[in-house]
């Protein structure tokens, strides 16, 4: 018991502090909490993943009500990018009960993308002029796209896809005041319809599917709370620096996945 109690505290402080860092650029912070809840809390495979999902249930509405208090959920990005995640997440959770993709390419494929976006991302920002370029629209079919194929990333791996989609989305051009918000309703509304796909399945397959509930809930709380207070500051920080930390996040999660990658001992295997 003293054990379980210790992984709640754990857990309850790491999704504070990853949310807090991560929610002004539209990262619910899952991403970094998966090898927290692998190689800290000892939570098993597939468990972990509808577990992170469930951390995104719990924490991203925090952030959320700070952003719909300046009226920023309800856009067009966002019903977009619903409109692929969710049945995204559908097709990645059947996909990591079933067939069990490798891990280690994944990781390495991710990290290709990541480290140069995010790289590339931060030297765009320092670069930027002083003034603000004109705003950039993408097509409905890129968005959808892009929301489809992070959905599926999300329901395999339990990342909610807002790691992924920020970077891509901010790179195109759009502002931080939009992506925001719109990446968070899309892990938000990603990670219900997954972690209650994860729920169905363990009921007629066998292994550790279902989350694990107590610990999830907390690290969750954790988030709830880091996630406010992360989105109450968004406004409060410059475009530039949020740029910048988005690359930043993007750059060490693409270091952290090519690590795993080419050690042979992907985390979420």
């Amino acid at each position: 018991m003293n054990e379980l109690w210790v992984h709640g505290v754990t857990g309850f402080s790491a999704g504070l502090l990853i949310a807090l860092v991560t929610a002004p650029v539209g990262v619910s912070g899952a991403v970094f909490l998966l090898p927290v809840q692998l190689s800290v809390l000892s939570v098993p495979s597939p468990a972990v993943t509808p577990t992170n999902l469930m951390f995104n249930i719990v924490a991203t509405p925090g952030a959320l009500l700070r952003y719909r208090r300046h009226g920023s959920l309800a856009s067009p990005l966002t019903v977009r990018l619903v409109l692929g995640t969710l049945p995204g997440v559908v097709i990645g959770a059947l996909t990591r009960v079933f067939a069990v993709p490798g891990a280690r390419e994944f990781r390495l494929i991710v990290a290709a993308v990541l480290l140069p976006l995010g790289a590339w991302l931060c030297l765009r920002t320092l670069r930027r002029p002083t003034r603000h370029p004109p705003r950039r629209e993408l097509s409905s079919t890129v968005v959808v796209t892009l929301g489809l194929v992070a959905g599926v990333v999300g329901g395999v791996y339990g990342i909610g896809g807002g790691s992924l989609l920020g970077p891509v989305l901010a790179g195109l051009g759009l502002p931080m005041a939009a992506v925001a918000p719109a990446a968070l309703t899309a892990t938000f509304l990603t990670s219900i319809a997954g972690a209650a796909t994860y729920v169905v399945l363990s009921l007629t397959a066998s292994g550790d599917i279902a989350p694990e509930w107590f610990l999830g809930l907390l690290c969750g709380m954790g988030g709830l709370l880091g996630g406010y207070l992360g989105a109450r500051l968004q406004p409060r920080l410059p475009e530039t620096g949020l740029r910048l930390l988005l690359g930043a996040l993007a750059v060490g999660l693409g270091i952290l996945y090519l690590a795993e990658g080419l050690s042979g001992q992907p985390v979420a295997q």
